[in-house]
């Protein structure tokens, strides 16, 4: 069955540089912040990016870990441009592949199904083509019009956080949207997973707690108990976003050392230090759930 157990610096030592990495969540829900924070405190560099961008986006682009983005958007829903991506565009820092959502989707879905590409009439018309000269389009053979070729996005390794998980790499997502997390999971050489909450095996076979195991343990190649490891974006049901959070780190982006000081506050830190600084795990587990 197997222990999958790491911690948080196991699994980033198992990276390296010039890797394609992708993050799962969605803007500022549920995603990896602690693995994130872990990147931000190593020498890992020249990575490329697969993400339904937040701050795990903007925070390794403002550190310079960050070659290639591939995305469809860099949000953080009420601040709607992640700050210190608009400055790494605005600067021509990096190199992009600019999609829209369901195109992403599809190429993550292309990866886990281990095909070079899916025909789609998504992006057909629109600027996308123009923005992205990577993609192509192919002539079907059962009818005479032209498809749009989505690639597939394959990851070196995939950073994921979910609710619960036991040591084999059972995961659970009791949220309302598992966003493309099973995607991620799939398209992936390697998949590490933070989890809120470790639990026994036997969880997973009370009542219908397996209908919310969104992939096979077979996907996860590691797992790290990090409670609270999503903040500040949201782990719902658990917690939501960090709003107070989130505006002081915008607004750190409009200082001419703002990025310095956040790390020196929030980076340059051990996990308990940091849930320590922004009030510790109680205040975090109160943070109110968005309402859409």
């Amino acid at each position: 069955m197997g222990d999958k157990q790491m911690s948080a610096a196991e699994v980033v030592a198992g990276l390296h540089d010039g890797m394609t990495l992708g993050i799962g969540g969605w803007g500022p829900r549920r995603k990896p912040m602690a693995l994130v924070r872990e990147i931000l405190r190593s020498p890992l560099k020249d990575l490329t990016l697969v993400s339904y961008g937040g701050a795990d986006v903007g925070m390794l682009c403002a550190a310079g870990k960050v070659r290639k983005l591939v995305f469809a958007f860099v949000s953080l829903d009420f601040i709607p441009l992640e700050p210190y991506f608009r400055l790494a565009r605005q600067r021509g820092a990096i190199e992009v592949m600019e999609l829209d959502e369901g195109l992403f989707m599809l190429g993550l879905k292309a990866a886990a199904m281990r095909v070079p590409f899916i025909p789609t009439r998504v992006g057909l018309g629109t600027d996308v083509l123009r923005h992205s000269p990577q993609l192509q389009l192919v002539d079907s053979p059962y009818d005479q019009r032209q498809w749009l070729a989505m690639p597939a996005l394959p990851l070196d390794a995939a950073l994921l956080h979910v609710d619960r998980a036991d040591v084999r790499g059972v995961c659970q997502v009791k949220g309302p949207d598992l966003y493309m997390d099973d995607l991620f999971a799939r398209a992936a050489a390697r998949t590490f997973v933070s989890c809120d909450e470790l639990v026994d095996s036997s969880h997973f076979s009370q009542g219908d707690e397996a209908r919310f195991v969104p992939w096979e343990r077979a996907q996860t190649t590691g797992v790290v108990h990090l409670p609270c490891g999503a903040h500040p974006s949201a782990c719902a049901p658990l917690y939501g976003f960090d709003v107070a959070h989130f505006k002081a780190y915008a607004a750190s982006a409009r200082e001419p050392d703002g990025w310095q000081h956040y790390v020196e506050r929030y980076v340059a830190c051990t996990e308990a230090e940091y849930l320590e600084r922004v009030g510790g795990q109680t205040a975090i587990r109160r943070l109110p759930l968005p309402v859409f």
